[in-house]
């Protein structure tokens, strides 16, 4: 898929990695829908793009607000070509051990790491298959994969996002549209700030370089479904 012209939905758009994958998709001439809960950042980051791409900016939460996003996008650009969930909530910080997690701060990471993602897609979903292609990709982690304590809740979450997409690729088979999951791996971020305070992240690379692998996976990847460590990819774009 030519990324050029086509329109793609970034969430958690206004720092990190969704602001990086939004810079490099905003120098392909891609059309925007940035989404976000920091209204003050996604302006900035709106001030930056508008002048290389032509976009549209909401400030919503992904949890509450699926429905508002799409009927903005829509309304803007009449289509969504590209899906990328990248909003995460990492629940309270310091991450706490699963027996001391409050049940109602993991209830806050599933709405917002499994159920946003899933109503976002299928929100889209119906305008992709009438066309008979699109890309949904969901951002995970590692630590869906691997145990680490204190990452449990977070982790979970993941875990469900990638079983989520494993299903939901099976059941869009031969209907054009493809279900990435990306591990972008350990950054440089404020998120990861945010999950291990006092910690020094300064050898981990930042945002910039997992970026390039969505661009790529849009462009250039032909399965249906798969899963990628975007560090590993090693792409330019």
């Amino acid at each position: 898929m030519e990324i050029a012209k086509r329109v793609v939905l970034v969430t958690g758009a206004s720092r990190g990695l969704g602001y990086e994958i939004a810079r490099l998709l905003a120098a392909r001439d891609t059309k925007l829908v940035l989404v976000s809960r920091h209204a003050a950042a996604l302006n900035a980051a709106a001030e930056a793009f508008e002048r290389s791409a032509e976009l549209i900016t909401i400030a919503g939460d992904v949890a509450q607000d699926a429905e508002r996003i799409v009927a903005a996008g829509l309304q803007r650009f009449g289509r969504i070509d590209v899906l990328i969930n990248n909003a995460s909530e990492l629940g309270p910080s310091p991450m706490p051990a699963l027996e001391e997690l409050d049940w109602r701060d993991f209830l806050r990471v599933l709405r917002v790491n499994v159920a946003g993602p899933l109503h976002l897609a299928q929100l889209v979903i119906p305008g992709m298959r009438a066309r008979g292609e699109g890309v949904i990709i969901n951002v995970s982690s590692d630590a869906g994969v691997n145990a680490y304590p204190g990452w449990g809740g977070y982790g979970a979450s993941k875990a469900a996002l990638e079983h989520l997409s494993r299903t939901l690729a099976a059941e869009l088979d031969g209907s054009g549209i493809r279900v990435y999951v990306v591990d972008p791996g350990d950054m440089n971020t404020r998120m990861h700030r945010d999950a291990e305070p006092g910690v020094d992240l300064s050898q981990l690379p930042g945002p910039a370089v997992s970026a390039p692998a969505f661009v790529h996976l849009v462009e250039n990847e032909t399965a249906a479904y798969g899963r990628f460590e975007a560090q590993r990819m090693a792409v330019a774009v």
